[in-house]
């Protein structure tokens, strides 16, 4: 008979494995997606921000009513990173395959880490640069296979890129609020700037909101609320019992599962030399992530991808 602690860790888990699965599958429904690369994110902001805009109205308080003025502001800030994230990383898979978007997009922390050394002036550990070596060592690969299948495939790589500086700014915003704002209170405000940026975006670009047909909808309905609902969620909640450091390893599964994915799904396959550029990166990011948790043990940090 398991102890209650036992079936409350096993639960955990699961809850976080469900999230790298959840996770996993955006890159794919976006490709399957015949909307355009902006309308899918408006979409996907939107569909986030209405469920925890609703959560938070349910428990009978305004989504801002945690805010003080300037957490608000730093909130919006990290609403309009996350706006840079998605707008830039869901284009790139116009471009480039899923198995080098997701993998580059992965390389945040890296870009953490870089504006904790030259902006935040923190002390930086070997391991780091050491990680931040590797990461770009394995870039380098990715960009020179890349490179032979044409200049759309190479601007879908820096796409991707500029998503992970997205992330990486959506994460650096967001660290202080995420100690003393709760989750429904900071997706909901995070998550609703985003939609609007993404949407005002999309219309400046022309990009049709709508109508689609059914199979569309659907998609766009199922990207809202799979990889980004369930899988960032049970990412958030998980960091309240497993260490940061546990739950950023995880996280890396999901260029894993997105490629595996590719491959049945998509028909997408991957080379050896791009897989060996992919796992170097990887191993980077991993690196990365144990240096900067070694350094901030004491304050653990929250990180959400794809």
């Amino acid at each position: 008979m398991l102890s209650s602690s036992h079936r409350t860790s096993r639960l955990i888990w699961a809850l976080v494995i469900v999230g790298l699965l959840a996770v996993s599958s955006a890159s794919i429904l976006i490709k399957l997606c015949a909307a355009p690369p902006l309308t899918i994110a408006a979409y996907r902001l939107t569909i986030a921000a209405s469920v925890f805009v609703a959560a938070t109205l349910v428990k009978g308080g305004s989504p801002l009513r945690p805010f003080s003025p300037p957490q608000l502001r730093i909130a919006v800030c990290s609403g309009a990173f996350l706006c840079l994230h998605f707008a830039t990383w869901i284009t790139s898979l116009r471009y480039t395959s899923v198995a080098s978007s997701v993998v580059l997009v992965q390389t945040a922390p890296i870009f953490v880490a870089l504006g904790s050394r030259f902006i935040l002036r923190e002390s930086v550990q070997p391991l780091l640069w050491l990680g931040i070596g590797l990461a770009m060592a394995g870039g380098v690969v990715i960009a020179s296979q890349d490179w032979g299948s044409g200049v759309d495939t190479l601007q879908g790589d820096l796409l991707a890129l500029a998503g992970a500086v997205g992330a990486a700014g959506y994460w650096v915003a967001g660290r202080r609020l995420r100690a003393t704002i709760g989750i429904l209170h900071y997706a909901a405000v995070v998550y609703s700037t985003a939609a609007i940026l993404l949407t005002a975006l999309a219309l400046f670009s022309g990009a049709r909101l709508g109508p689609y047909p059914a199979n569309t909808l659907l998609l766009l309905l199922l990207i809202g609320l799979v990889p980004q609902v369930i899988g960032h969620t049970s990412f958030n909640y998980g960091l309240r019992f497993l260490p940061a450091s546990v739950v950023s390893v995880l996280v890396l599964g999901e260029p894993v599962g997105a490629t595996v994915l590719a491959n049945f799904i998509l028909g997408e396959s991957v080379s050896a030399t791009k897989a060996l550029g992919g796992i170097v990166i990887l191993a980077g990011v991993y690196l990365t992530a144990r240096a900067g948790t070694a350094r901030t043990a004491a304050a653990p940090d929250t990180g959400e991808s794809g």
